[in-house]
């Protein structure tokens, strides 16, 4: 198996919002990304990076899923969308800055209209500390899409 590229060829994300450092492991299933709470980040409290921001690395796992499966089979990444999650449980109510993160992302399904779940966990020292079950889309047609939501037309 080819080694894939770096973080930053596989998301688009950039000017401070890439959060996420290195795909750690992947398959067809699931992907592994590390991220590192920074102090002085646009994010950053006094005790880190709060929990909430979880959500987001846990998104970009997913992003980094989509994209690094896209990139074995020779094709572009599908851009997507974040639905939400009604089930973020975090034991933390902070990520310590320059402690290293674990986020995997899980496909529980998608189905054809590009609706899907993805079981998330976010994990230090191997241990879970945010669990989630986050909602997507990737819309056949993303600039209609984008296009649709702009004018206020059902998507």
């Amino acid at each position: 198996m080819r080694t894939p590229p770096p973080i930053e060829e596989i998301l688009p994300h950039r000017h401070g919002m890439l959060l996420v450092e290195r795909l750690v492991s992947w398959d067809e299933r699931q992907a592994t990304v590390s991220a590192v709470p920074s102090a002085s980040a646009w994010y950053a409290e006094p005790a880190g990076m709060p929990s909430r921001i979880g959500v987001e690395l846990m998104a970009q796992a997913i992003a980094t899923h989509v994209g690094v499966v896209a990139w074995s089979k020779g094709e572009p990444a599908k851009r997507g969308v974040l639905l939400g999650t009604r089930s973020f449980r975090s034991t933390l109510a902070h990520f310590r800055p320059g402690v290293p993160l674990n986020v995997r992302a899980t496909i529980e399904f998608v189905d054809q209209s590009g609706m899907g779940a993805y079981d998330c966990a976010i994990e230090l020292d191997s241990a879970p500390v945010a669990t989630a079950r986050i909602m997507a889309y990737e819309p056949a047609d993303f600039e209609a899409f984008l296009d649709a939501a702009r004018a206020g037309r059902p998507l």
